[in-house]
């Protein structure tokens, strides 16, 4: 069960919703794509001015790491707030919509940021009652950088100078939930995400003498439908695997065969042996089927981000300290992973801990029909906000007061 010491957090993250509102519209306007992210870093700088906390900003990217120091002896727990934004140009209506063109917050990586800046204020406030210290992860380039890995290699996880007890970060989802509700689940939560990128070489020739050519066109076809079947008959359809081809470029003219065929893919899977199993077993179909043919086939893997793996009492000690704050009516555990993939990964690997989702469907919006995250037209709601800091800061300090033990 947890143990939350500060059941006030829900009313006093409430008083803060003004200044959390401004900071994420702040942000919202001005988004910023990638590892650096001087602006947002800015911002960030600011709203943190006062707090009796140890800063230090990245090297390789603008992150921050704020670590609040306990007034009593115990471990460390981290949170995480993703800040980068999207190559997105904004359609959603809003008053505060994005004013750079081709840039767009459409990931709600600004209510993260504004939410975990609120859960820094509520817990220095409570600062001499934590039993340990609380590292905060402003991290940038969430969105297919791997801001997470690099911060890592900088020594985050060594920030409190201590290992870490736990980690857990939240996300906010403009679909799916209604606003407030907060869902996970233990073990596998969101997928593994890698690329495949594939050129099949031929030799180029006159579409009306196919024979003294050697087509890339029609392998490559072959290879694509092959990744199909090859899925559906290799892997356990529950422990699965989704591979999209996303792009296909070949040919100048109807009439003129090309010297080549290329085509990309996502590949998504939720388990590591069955991660194992693409890295090694895609590339080979691939090159065989051109073999057979014999023509070539250039094939690059490359594993992205790893499986997102909640540890099983990391995440029932979250989801009991969500029900204590907001109610059970309030929570839900997911049957299912999400098909999406978070570079937070990367610290589960080293540290037990969780990830959530918030909803944050517009107020009266339906969140099946609502315009989904990484849509241009977007929108979050902003009453989630307070939520968010409260479920973050009851965290680090419920999680504190279990100790290192737990």
């Amino acid at each position: 069960m947890p143990h939350t010491t500060a059941p006030s957090y829900p009313e006093r993250a409430h008083d803060l919703h003004p200044e959390l509102v401004a900071l994420r519209r702040d942000l919202h306007r001005e988004p910023e794509i990638g590892l650096h992210l001087p602006r947002t870093q800015e911002k960030v700088l600011a709203a943190l001015d006062g707090l009796p906390l140890e800063i230090t900003t990245g090297k390789d990217l603008s992150s921050v790491t704020a670590v609040l120091r306990g007034g009593r002896p115990g471990g460390a727990v981290l949170l995480r707030g993703d800040m980068d934004a999207l190559p997105i140009t904004e359609n959603s209506g809003v008053d505060y919509a994005s004013e750079l063109p081709g840039a767009m917050h459409a990931c709600g990586h600004d209510l993260h940021t504004a939410g975990l800046v609120g859960a820094a204020r509520l817990l220095a406030e409570r600062r001499e009652h934590l039993n340990g210290d609380v590292v905060f992860m402003f991290q940038p380039g969430e969105e297919g950088f791997g801001g997470a890995r690099v911060m890592i290699d900088e020594g985050l996880l060594d920030a409190a100078g201590k290992p870490l007890d736990a980690a857990y970060a939240l996300h906010v989802a403009a679909d799916r939930l209604p606003g407030g509700m907060v869902s996970s689940r233990a073990g596998t939560v969101t997928s593994a995400s890698d690329v495949l990128s594939v050129t099949v070489r031929g030799r180029g020739g006159h579409g009306s003498t196919p024979h003294g050519a050697k087509d890339p066109i029609p392998v490559a076809c072959e290879i694509v439908t092959a990744i199909q079947t090859w899925v559906t008959r290799r892997f356990d359809i529950f422990d699965p695997a989704v591979v999209t081809v996303g792009t296909f470029h070949a040919g100048t003219k109807q009439n003129v065969i090309p010297d080549t065929a290329t085509f990309e893919a996502t590949v998504r899977s939720y388990s590591e042996p069955v991660h194992a199993r693409l890295v090694e077993g895609l590339p080979r179909l691939v090159r065989g089927i051109a073999e057979a043919h014999g023509i070539e086939a250039e094939v690059t893997y490359t594993v992205q981000y790893p499986v997102t793996v909640n540890e099983p009492d990391e995440t029932a000690f979250a989801l009991d300290t969500a029900r204590e704050l907001f109610g059970a009516e309030q929570v839900h555990e997911s049957p299912k992973p999400a098909n999406g993939s978070e570079d937070f990964a990367f610290v589960l690997q080293r540290v037990p801990g969780a990830m959530l989702l918030v909803g944050a469907a517009p107020e009266g919006a339906d969140p099946a029909s609502a315009a989904v995250n990484h849509s241009p037209r977007a929108v979050f709601d902003d009453r989630v906000l307070p939520r968010q800091a409260a479920l973050l800061a009851a965290l680090a300090e419920g999680r504190l007061a279990r100790g290192t033990a737990a």
